[in-house]
Protein backbone atom coordinates (compact mmCIF):
# COMPACT_ATOMS: atom_id res chain seq x y z
CA UNK A 1 0.00 0.00 0.00
CA UNK A 2 1.33 3.42 -0.92
CA UNK A 3 2.24 5.80 1.88
CA UNK A 4 -0.50 8.25 2.79
CA UNK A 5 -0.07 11.74 4.23
CA UNK A 6 -2.53 13.82 6.24
CA UNK A 7 -1.99 17.56 6.39
CA UNK A 8 -3.66 20.68 7.71
CA UNK A 9 -4.12 23.63 5.35
CA UNK A 10 -4.61 27.02 6.97
CA UNK A 11 -5.46 30.52 5.75
CA UNK A 12 -5.06 33.95 7.29
CA UNK A 13 -8.58 35.41 7.37
CA UNK A 14 -10.65 38.29 8.68
CA UNK A 15 -8.26 40.71 7.00
CA UNK A 16 -10.76 42.59 4.83
CA UNK A 17 -10.56 40.45 1.69
CA UNK A 18 -13.99 38.94 2.45
CA UNK A 19 -13.30 35.67 0.63
CA UNK A 20 -13.70 33.34 3.61
CA UNK A 21 -16.87 31.72 2.26
CA UNK A 22 -14.94 30.81 -0.89
CA UNK A 23 -11.88 29.43 0.92
CA UNK A 24 -13.37 27.54 3.88
CA UNK A 25 -14.59 24.46 1.98
CA UNK A 26 -10.96 23.70 1.07
CA UNK A 27 -9.04 24.26 4.35
CA UNK A 28 -9.00 22.80 7.84
CA UNK A 29 -7.81 25.66 10.08
CA UNK A 30 -7.74 29.44 9.97
CA UNK A 31 -5.81 32.26 11.59
CA UNK A 32 -8.24 35.03 12.46
CA UNK A 33 -7.00 38.63 12.57
CA UNK A 34 -7.85 40.01 15.99
CA UNK A 35 -7.25 43.74 15.83
CA UNK A 36 -3.51 44.29 15.59
CA UNK A 37 -3.12 44.53 11.82
CA UNK A 38 -6.75 44.02 10.78
CA UNK A 39 -10.07 42.81 12.15
CA UNK A 40 -12.57 43.95 14.74
CA UNK A 41 -15.36 42.43 16.82
CA UNK A 42 -17.80 42.37 13.89
CA UNK A 43 -15.38 40.61 11.52
CA UNK A 44 -14.23 38.15 14.15
CA UNK A 45 -17.84 37.26 14.97
CA UNK A 46 -18.77 36.84 11.29
CA UNK A 47 -15.74 34.67 10.45
CA UNK A 48 -16.19 32.61 13.62
CA UNK A 49 -19.76 31.71 12.64
CA UNK A 50 -18.67 30.83 9.12
CA UNK A 51 -15.79 28.68 10.44
CA UNK A 52 -18.21 26.89 12.74
CA UNK A 53 -20.40 26.03 9.73
CA UNK A 54 -17.44 24.47 7.88
CA UNK A 55 -15.84 22.78 10.91
CA UNK A 56 -12.72 24.92 10.60
CA UNK A 57 -10.35 25.05 13.59
CA UNK A 58 -9.90 28.67 14.66
CA UNK A 59 -6.68 30.26 15.80
CA UNK A 60 -5.77 33.78 16.89
CA UNK A 61 -3.58 35.79 14.49
CA UNK A 62 -2.05 38.56 16.63
CA UNK A 63 0.29 41.15 15.20
CA UNK A 64 2.35 44.18 15.98
CA UNK A 65 -0.22 46.93 16.63
CA UNK A 66 0.22 48.50 13.20
CA UNK A 67 -2.89 48.64 11.04
CA UNK A 68 -1.33 51.32 8.81
CA UNK A 69 1.27 48.85 7.51
CA UNK A 70 -0.91 45.73 7.84
CA UNK A 71 1.54 44.39 10.43
CA UNK A 72 4.17 43.81 7.75
CA UNK A 73 6.84 46.19 9.11
CA UNK A 74 9.02 45.35 12.11
CA UNK A 75 8.39 47.49 15.20
CA UNK A 76 10.49 48.24 18.22
CA UNK A 77 8.10 48.55 21.16
CA UNK A 78 8.57 48.06 24.91
CA UNK A 79 8.16 44.49 26.14
CA UNK A 80 5.22 45.29 28.42
CA UNK A 81 3.42 47.04 25.57
CA UNK A 82 3.90 44.05 23.30
CA UNK A 83 2.67 41.65 25.99
CA UNK A 84 -0.40 43.81 26.60
CA UNK A 85 -1.35 44.13 22.93
CA UNK A 86 -0.89 40.41 22.19
CA UNK A 87 -2.99 39.39 25.20
CA UNK A 88 -5.68 41.94 24.32
CA UNK A 89 -5.86 40.64 20.75
CA UNK A 90 -6.01 36.96 21.71
CA UNK A 91 -8.49 37.53 24.51
CA UNK A 92 -10.75 39.56 22.22
CA UNK A 93 -11.07 36.57 19.92
CA UNK A 94 -11.35 34.09 22.76
CA UNK A 95 -14.33 35.98 24.18
CA UNK A 96 -16.12 35.62 20.83
CA UNK A 97 -15.19 31.93 20.59
CA UNK A 98 -16.52 31.24 24.09
CA UNK A 99 -19.83 32.86 23.16
CA UNK A 100 -20.03 30.50 20.17
CA UNK A 101 -19.04 27.46 22.22
CA UNK A 102 -15.78 27.02 20.31
CA UNK A 103 -12.23 26.42 21.56
CA UNK A 104 -9.15 28.47 20.70
CA UNK A 105 -7.25 25.88 18.65
CA UNK A 106 -3.97 27.71 18.07
CA UNK A 107 -2.11 31.01 17.98
CA UNK A 108 -0.08 32.15 14.98
CA UNK A 109 1.76 35.46 14.91
CA UNK A 110 1.23 37.61 11.82
CA UNK A 111 3.54 39.18 9.28
CA UNK A 112 6.63 40.96 10.53
CA UNK A 113 6.12 39.66 14.07
CA UNK A 114 6.10 36.06 12.80
CA UNK A 115 9.28 36.66 10.82
CA UNK A 116 11.02 38.53 13.65
CA UNK A 117 10.24 35.77 16.15
CA UNK A 118 11.92 33.18 13.93
CA UNK A 119 15.44 34.33 14.73
CA UNK A 120 15.16 36.59 17.78
CA UNK A 121 15.39 34.84 21.16
CA UNK A 122 14.76 37.96 23.24
CA UNK A 123 11.60 38.85 21.30
CA UNK A 124 10.53 35.19 21.44
CA UNK A 125 10.77 35.21 25.23
CA UNK A 126 8.58 38.31 25.45
CA UNK A 127 6.03 36.87 23.01
CA UNK A 128 5.90 33.53 24.82
CA UNK A 129 5.28 35.38 28.06
CA UNK A 130 2.31 37.10 26.38
CA UNK A 131 0.72 33.80 25.32
CA UNK A 132 1.58 31.79 28.45
CA UNK A 133 -2.04 32.04 29.73
CA UNK A 134 -3.05 29.90 26.71
CA UNK A 135 -0.27 27.31 26.92
CA UNK A 136 -2.53 24.52 28.17
CA UNK A 137 -5.29 25.10 25.61
CA UNK A 138 -3.74 26.33 22.35
CA UNK A 139 -0.97 25.18 20.04
CA UNK A 140 1.56 27.55 18.52
CA UNK A 141 2.11 27.53 14.75
CA UNK A 142 5.84 28.04 14.18
CA UNK A 143 8.42 27.65 11.40
CA UNK A 144 10.58 24.52 11.53
CA UNK A 145 14.08 25.00 12.92
CA UNK A 146 13.37 28.53 14.17
CA UNK A 147 14.54 29.99 17.46
CA UNK A 148 10.85 30.50 18.21
CA UNK A 149 9.90 26.84 17.71
CA UNK A 150 12.82 25.58 19.82
CA UNK A 151 12.20 27.99 22.68
CA UNK A 152 8.42 27.43 22.67
CA UNK A 153 8.89 23.65 22.92
CA UNK A 154 11.44 24.12 25.71
CA UNK A 155 8.88 26.15 27.66
CA UNK A 156 6.20 23.48 27.36
CA UNK A 157 4.10 24.78 24.48
CA UNK A 158 2.66 22.38 21.92
CA UNK A 159 4.33 23.43 18.67
CA UNK A 160 2.93 22.72 15.20
CA UNK A 161 5.47 23.21 12.42
CA UNK A 162 4.16 25.43 9.62
CA UNK A 163 5.33 25.93 6.05
CA UNK A 164 4.05 28.19 3.29
CA UNK A 165 2.57 26.81 0.10
CA UNK A 166 2.44 30.16 -1.67
CA UNK A 167 5.78 31.66 -0.60
CA UNK A 168 9.33 31.06 -1.78
CA UNK A 169 12.13 30.30 0.66
CA UNK A 170 15.73 31.34 1.13
CA UNK A 171 18.45 28.81 1.95
CA UNK A 172 18.20 29.63 5.70
CA UNK A 173 14.45 28.81 5.62
CA UNK A 174 13.50 32.47 5.88
CA UNK A 175 10.82 33.62 3.44
CA UNK A 176 11.81 35.61 0.38
CA UNK A 177 10.99 39.24 1.23
CA UNK A 178 7.64 40.45 -0.07
CA UNK A 179 9.45 43.42 -1.61
CA UNK A 180 11.00 41.04 -4.15
CA UNK A 181 9.12 39.95 -7.28
CA UNK A 182 9.54 36.21 -6.60
CA UNK A 183 8.21 36.26 -3.03
CA UNK A 184 4.82 34.79 -3.93
CA UNK A 185 3.97 31.58 -5.75
CA UNK A 186 0.66 32.27 -7.47
CA UNK A 187 0.42 29.54 -10.10
CA UNK A 188 -1.54 26.56 -8.68
CA UNK A 189 0.63 23.87 -10.32
CA UNK A 190 3.78 25.51 -8.93
CA UNK A 191 2.21 25.56 -5.45
CA UNK A 192 1.40 21.85 -5.74
CA UNK A 193 4.98 20.98 -6.75
CA UNK A 194 6.35 23.17 -3.93
CA UNK A 195 4.10 21.51 -1.34
CA UNK A 196 4.57 17.91 -2.48
CA UNK A 197 8.34 18.23 -2.08
CA UNK A 198 7.85 19.47 1.50
CA UNK A 199 5.21 16.86 2.37
CA UNK A 200 6.67 13.75 0.77
CA UNK A 201 10.42 14.41 0.93
CA UNK A 202 10.59 16.92 3.82
CA UNK A 203 12.63 19.29 1.69
CA UNK A 204 12.07 22.71 0.17
CA UNK A 205 13.72 24.10 -2.94
CA UNK A 206 15.31 27.40 -1.97
CA UNK A 207 15.84 30.31 -4.34
CA UNK A 208 19.40 29.18 -5.08
CA UNK A 209 18.01 25.72 -6.04
CA UNK A 210 19.39 24.12 -2.86
CA UNK A 211 17.16 21.43 -1.33
CA UNK A 212 16.86 22.31 2.35
CA UNK A 213 15.41 19.97 5.02
CA UNK A 214 12.06 21.13 6.41
CA UNK A 215 9.18 19.63 8.37
CA UNK A 216 5.60 20.83 8.52
CA UNK A 217 2.21 19.59 9.65
CA UNK A 218 0.27 22.66 8.56
CA UNK A 219 0.60 24.58 5.31
CA UNK A 220 -0.49 28.18 4.84
CA UNK A 221 -2.07 29.64 1.72
CA UNK A 222 -2.48 33.35 2.40
CA UNK A 223 -6.05 34.53 2.09
CA UNK A 224 -4.87 37.73 0.37
CA UNK A 225 -2.82 35.93 -2.28
CA UNK A 226 -4.66 36.97 -5.48
CA UNK A 227 -5.04 33.38 -6.70
CA UNK A 228 -5.83 31.85 -3.28
CA UNK A 229 -9.17 30.40 -4.39
CA UNK A 230 -7.69 28.92 -7.59
CA UNK A 231 -4.78 27.45 -5.62
CA UNK A 232 -7.03 25.83 -3.02
CA UNK A 233 -9.51 24.38 -5.48
CA UNK A 234 -6.62 22.93 -7.50
CA UNK A 235 -4.96 21.45 -4.40
CA UNK A 236 -8.26 19.85 -3.35
CA UNK A 237 -8.39 18.05 -6.70
CA UNK A 238 -4.70 17.16 -7.06
CA UNK A 239 -3.35 16.37 -3.58
CA UNK A 240 -5.44 13.18 -3.17
CA UNK A 241 -3.96 11.87 -6.43
CA UNK A 242 -0.59 12.00 -4.64
CA UNK A 243 -1.97 10.27 -1.49
CA UNK A 244 -2.13 13.55 0.46
CA UNK A 245 -5.36 14.19 2.32
CA UNK A 246 -6.77 17.12 4.26
CA UNK A 247 -7.05 16.41 7.98
CA UNK A 248 -10.36 17.93 9.05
Amino acid sequence: MKQQWEIDINCDVGEGVNNEAQLFPFISSCNLACGGHAGDTATMTMVTELAKKYWIKIGAHPSYPDRANFGRKSMSIPSEELITTIRTQVEGLRTILKASGLPLHHIKAHGALYNDLSGNKELTQVYLESVTPYRSIARLYAPFGSVFAVEAARRGFQVVFEAFGDRNYNKDLSLVARSLPNALIEEPKAVLTHMLLMIQQEKVKAQDATLVPIKANTFCIHGDTPSAFEILTYLSQELPKHHVHLKK
